[in-house]
C-alpha cells in the first residue's frame, strides 16, 4: 500500500458519498422522480471489491447501483442524467435510478426485483464458461434478497456448473426495514444459505475498504484460476433509510444507534489510517474535497441542463452501445 493507493481509494468512496448526498438533494427539488435508494454508508464494499478486479470483469448489482456504476467507472455526469430521465443518461433516461447499465465497462445493470437478478449473475458466469474465457462475476445484493427462491436456485445451478460468480451480499443487518428483534433471527447467518449448496463463503468487514480489498483479491484470484462460486458476506451498516420514502433513518431504528454506527464511516477509517500513516496531509483531503466536488457539481448542471427524451423516444428499441 502506497500514498497514491490509499488516496485513489479514499477519493472514489468520498465520489460516491458526495454523489449521493447531491442525489438526495436534487429528489427533495423534484429534480428525480420515483423511487431512490442511496449508498451511503456502504461504499467501501462497492469501492473495495471493484478495485479488485480487471476492467473486462463483470459486475451487476441490485436497485442501490449508484455506487457499484460509478467504483466501475461509469462517468458521473452520464449516471446523474440518467437518475433525472434526461437522454443523455446511460440508458438515454428510459432506466433511472434503479436501472442503470453501462455495458461498455461491462457493468451490467441494477434490477429492482430484490434477488431478481442473482440468476442473471449465474447466466453471465454461464456464458464466461462457455466461451472459455477467464473474467469473474461480481453479484452484489442485500440481504433481503436470501429468502428469494431465485437467489437459492442461482447458488444451486452455480455451484453444479462451477461458475466463476462472486456473490457478495451486502449484509446492513435490517433487509428493507425489519425491526431489530427479527432482524438478528432473519440475517445473522446469511453465509449458511450458500454453504448449504456446497459455496466457500466467508465474511469481511464492509466497513473497511482495506479488508474488503484484501479478500476480494485473494477470492478473486481464486475464482479466476479455477472457476467456482463463492459468497462473502460484507456486514455493513447504510446511514440513511432504506430508500427516500423513509426518514434519514428508519422508523426501525433509533437517531442514538445510527450516530453511534456512523463512528466506523469507511471514510472516516480510512482517512485516519492514512494520517496515522503519514501518507497523507490535511491539505491533501481538502483538494479531494475540492476536486470531488467540483466534479458532482458538474455531473448536476449536466444533468439538469440535458434534454428530456423526445416522444418519437417511446417508439424506439432501447440499444445500449
Amino acid at each position: 500500500m502506497d500514498r497514491e493507493d490509499l488516496l485513489t481509494l479514499y477519493r472514489q468512496m468520498l465520489l460516491i458519498r458526495r454523489f449521493e448526498e447531491r442525489s438526495a438533494e436534487m429528489y427533495a427539488l423534484a429534480k428525480i422522480a420515483g423511487f431512490l435508494h442511496l449508498y451511503i454508508g456502504e461504499e467501501a464494499i462497492a469501492v473495495g471489491a471493484i478495485a479488485a478486479i480487471r476492467a473486462d470483469d463483470y459486475v451487476i448489482s441490485a436497485y442501490r447501483d449508484h455506487g457499484h456504476c460509478l467504483a466501475k467507472g461509469a462517468d458521473p455526469g452520464q449516471v446523474m442524467a440518467e437518475l433525472f430521465g434526461k437522454a443523455t443518461g446511460l440508458c438515454k433516461g428510459k432506466g433511472g435510478s434503479m436501472h442503470l447499465v453501462d455495458a461498455k465497462r461491462n457493468f451490467m445493470g441494477g434490477y429492482a426485483i430484490v434477488g431478481g437478478h442473482l440468476p442473471l449473475a449465474t447466466g453471465l458466469a454461464f456464458a464466461v464458461n462457455y466461451q472459455k474465457r477467464d473474467q469473474v462475476v461480481l453479484c452484489f445484493f442485500g440481504e433481503g434478497a436470501l429468502p428469494s427462491g431465485q437467489a437459492h436456485e442461482a447458488f444451486n445451478l452455480a455451484a453444479l456448473w462451477k461458475l466463476p460468480v462472486i456473490f457478495i451480499c451486502e449484509n446492513n443487518r435490517y433487509g428493507m426495514g425489519t425491526p431489530v428483534q427479527r432482524a438478528v433471527a432473519l440475517y445473522s447467518n446469511v453465509a449458511a444459505t450458500a454453504r448449504s449448496y456446497g459455496i466457500e463463503a466467508e465474511p469481511v468487514d464492509g466497513m473497511d475498504v482495506l479488508a474488503v480489498r484484501a479478500l476480494m483479491r485473494r477470492v478473486v484470484k481464486l475464482v479466476r484460476s479455477v472457476p467456482h462460486p463463492y459468497f462473502v458476506e460484507a456486514t455493513t451498516y447504510r446511514f440513511m433509510g432504506h430508500s427516500m420514502a423513509d426518514p434519514a433513518h428508519g422508523h426501525y431504528r433509533t437517531k442514538e444507534e445510527v450516530e453511534e454506527e456512523r463512528k466506523r464511516d469507511p471514510l472516516v477509517l480510512l482517512r485516519q489510517s492514512i494520517m496515522n500513516q503519514k501518507l497523507g496531509t490535511e491539505a491533501d483531503f481538502k483538494q479531494l474535497e475540492r476536486e470531488v466536488g467540483e466534479m458532482v457539481a458538474a455531473a448536476v448542471k449536466f444533468a439538469d441542463e440535458s434534454p428530456f427524451p423526445a416522444r418519437t423516444a417511446l417508439e424506439e428499441d432501447v440499444y445500449i452501445e
